[in-house]
C-alpha cells in the first residue's frame, strides 16, 4: 500500500473528505443558522438586511459540498454507495430543502406583494432549519451506525429507520448549533435594532445547545460505548474533548463581551473540533454495522485503488488552494456591515 509521509493513501483520503465536510459545515452552518432565525425578524428591512447579510456567500458556500460529495465518491465507492442507499429519504429531503432555500433567496424580492415575500420567508426559514436538522440526523446515523450485511450492503428499512432518538437528539444539537453560529454571524454583518434583538436570540441559541450537547454526550457514552473505544485504548485523544469543551465556553463568554469576532471564530473552531471527534470516533471505520461489527465498511475495504487515490490527492493538491483562494477572496470582498442598495435581494 502507498503511502505519503508515512501515511497510506486511504487514511488521506479520509482526512481529505472530512476536512472537506469540515469546511462545508462551518461556512454553509452560518448561512443556515441565519436562514433559521429569519421568521424571529419582524420587520422587512430587518429581513432584508438579515438575507443580505449571506447574499453573497451562501452559493459558494455550497461548493463544499459539491466537492465534499465527489471525494468521498471518488475516493470511497463503497461507502457512497451503501450509505447513500440507506439514507435515500433524508438525501432527497436535504436536496428538495435546498432547491427551495435557493429559489427563495432569489425569488423573494422579485414582486412587491406582501403575500409573496412573507411565502418565500417562510420557505427560507423552514428550509434552512430542515437542512440543518437534516444533517444531524445523517451524522447520527454515521455515528450510531446502520444495518450493513456481508456484501457491505444496507439491510434495513428504506422509509423511516433514519429517523431513530439518537439521530434526531444529533439533529437538534446540529440545529442550534447552526442557529449559535448563524446569529455570529448576523451580528458582525448588522446593526441598530437587528443587532440588539439578535444579541437575544444568540444566548437562546447558546443555551439550546449546550442543553442538547450534553444530552448527546450523555447518550453517546451510555448507549453507543463503541465510539468511546479509541479514548480509552489511547487517552492522549482525550485532548480534543477538553478543547471541544474549553471551545464551547468561550462562545458565550466573548459574546457577552461583544467580541463577535472571535466569538465566530470559537463557534468555527467548535465545529471543526467536534468533526475532529466525529472522525476520531469512527476511524478507520466508515459506516459501522449494527447487524455485525465485522461487516463494517472501513477506509480499506470502501477505498478505490491506490492509483485512483494518488492520482486524486494530486487533484486536490491543486484544486484545494484556489478553493481556498476563491473562498478567501468573497468574504475579503464582502465584508462588513450590510448596507442595502438597489441590487440587493
Amino acid at each position: 500500500m502507498e503511502t505519503f509521509l508515512g501515511i497510506d493513501y486511504p487514511t488521506l483520503w479520509f482526512l481529505v473528505v472530512g476536512g472537506l465536510f469540515s469546511g462545508y459545515a462551518i461556512l454553509d452552518g452560518f448561512d443556515f443558522g441565519a436562514g433559521a432565525w429569519h421568521l424571529f425578524f419582524k420587520k422587512e428591512l430587518s429581513r432584508r438586511v438579515a438575507l443580505n447579510a449571506v447574499g453573497p456567500v451562501w452559493d459558494g458556500n455550497e461548493v463544499w459540498l459539491v466537492i465534499g460529495g465527489g471525494a468521498l465518491f471518488a475516493g470511497f465507492p463503497v461507502m457512497y454507495a451503501t450509505f447513500f442507499s440507506g439514507m435515500y429519504i433524508p438525501f432527497m429531503l436535504f436536496l428538495m430543502f435546498i432547491i427551495f432555500r435557493a429559489v427563495a433567496i432569489e425569488f423573494r424580492s422579485k414582486e412587491e406583494m406582501k403575500w409573496w415575500r412573507k411565502m418565500w420567508d417562510i420557505a427560507y426559514s423552514v428550509s434552512s432549519i430542515m437542512l440543518a436538522f437534516l444533517l444531524g440526523v445523517v451524522l447520527g446515523n454515521v455515528l450510531q451506525g446502520i444495518p450493513i450485511d456481508s456484501d457491505l450492503e444496507y439491510d434495513g428499512s428504506p422509509f423511516l429507520g433514519f429517523l431513530n432518538p439518537y439521530a434526531i437528539i444529533t439533529g437538534f444539537t446540529t440545529l442550534f448549533l447552526f442557529m449559535a453560529h448563524g446569529a455570529i454571524y448576523l451580528l458582525l454583518k448588522t446593526k441598530g435594532k437587528l443587532f440588539d434583538k439578535l444579541e437575544g436570540l444568540l444566548k437562546k441559541g447558546i443555551i439550546l445547545f449546550i442543553i442538547f450537547f450534553l444530552i448527546t454526550t450523555l447518550y453517546t457514552l451510555i448507549y453507543i460505548p463503541h465510539l468511546s473505544d479509541d479514548f480509552k485504548a489511547n487517552p492522549v485523544l482525550f485532548i480534543f474533548p477538553v478543547l471541544t469543551f474549553l471551545s464551547i465556553a468561550n462562545i458565550p463568554r466573548l459574546a457577552s463581551k461583544r467580541r463577535f469576532k472571535l466569538a465566530f471564530f470559537f463557534s468555527a473552531l467548535t465545529i471543526a473540533l467536534m468533526m475532529a471527534l466525529v472522525a476520531i470516533e469512527l476511524y478507520p471505520v466508515l459506516l459501522y454495522s449494527t447487524i455485525d461489527p465485522e461487516y463494517s465498511i472501513t477506509v480499506y475495504n470502501a477505498a478505490s485503488s491506490d492509483k485512483s487515490l494518488g492520482i486524486s490527492l494530486t487533484m486536490v493538491a491543486i484544486g484545494g488552494p484556489l478553493v481556498l483562494g476563491y473562498t478567501y477572496f468573497v468574504y475579503k470582498t464582502f465584508a462588513g456591515k450590510v448596507k442595502l442598495d438597489d441590487h440587493s435581494y
